[in-house]
């Protein structure tokens, strides 16, 4: 006996299912993929902007580096600039200072002078209380100023 294939109904029917449904995975897969597609172009657009960005910070970056340089140079020759006039400011006020003392001897001897040259008849004015004049002050204040430490390298 030989066997023959019977045709059965459902055959049919189970192929064009199985069929439908890989076409049915085909375009789900299509559609994912163009899905993809669009979302590696923006990421690829995102790379450019991004490279674009970090270009300009680094182009930034060097900038501000070459400004704190130049900063740091301005920095050096003030405080050296800073030093000397320090220095002939303390210069100065010993000077001044020495000219204070030098005027002092000279109004000595002048008032012995004119206390000497003046007939004994005349009333002696009696001296007022000493006033600190203007020259003394300022000699003061440049002393003070010349007198400031510097605090690591830097004026004070």
């Amino acid at each position: 006996m030989s066997k023959t294939r019977r045709w059965r109904p459902n055959e049919p029917l189970l192929g064009i299912a199985i069929e439908s449904l890989v076409a049915v995975l085909l375009l789900l897969t299509i559609g994912y993929c163009m899905l993809l597609n669009t979302r590696l172009k923006r990421l690829k657009a995102d790379e450019h902007s991004l490279k674009a960005t970090i270009g300009e910070l680094i182009t930034a970056t060097e900038i501000a580096e070459r400004a704190i340089g130049g900063l740091k140079l301005t920095v050096r020759d003030v405080n050296e600039n800073l030093g000397n006039q320090l220095t002939s400011a303390a210069q100065m006020s010993q000077e001044l200072r020495r000219q204070l003392a030098e005027s002092e001897n000279v109004f000595r001897r002048l008032s012995r002078i004119v206390t000497a040259a003046r007939p004994a008849s005349e009333p002696v004015p009696e001296p007022a209380a000493p006033k600190v004049s203007a020259a003394k002050a300022v000699a003061a204040a440049a002393q003070a100023f010349s007198e400031r430490k510097r605090s690591n390298g830097l004026a004070a």
